[in-house]
C-alpha cells in the first residue's frame, strides 16, 4: 500500500495536469457538435471536482496521521 504521502502527491499531479489541461480543452473539442462539446466539458469539470475533493480528503487524513505519528524522529 502506496503511503499518505504518496498518495497525496499523485493527487496534486493529477490536479495540476488537469488545470494546465484546460485551457486546451476547448482546442480538442472545438470539432465536435455542440452539446458533444458541452458533454466533454462537463465531464471534464466532474473529473476535476473529483480530484479535488479526493486531494483535500487526503491531506486531511494525512494531518491526522502527523498528529497521531508518536515514532520517535532521528536527531539532526
Amino acid at each position: 500500500m502506496l503511503s499518505i504521502n504518496v498518495r497525496i502527491d499523485r493527487a496534486q499531479r493529477l490536479v495540476r495536469m488537469l488545470e494546465e489541461d484546460a485551457a486546451r480543452l476547448d482546442v480538442r473539442v472545438a470539432p465536435l457538435a455542440p452539446e458533444h462539446q458541452q458533454s466533454t466539458r462537463d465531464y471534464a469539470a466532474q473529473v476535476m471536482a473529483h480530484a479535488r475533493a479526493e486531494l483535500d480528503k487526503l491531506v486531511r487524513e494525512g494531518s491526522f496521521w502527523d498528529l497521531e505519528d508518536t515514532c520517535p524522529q532521528a536527531a539532526d
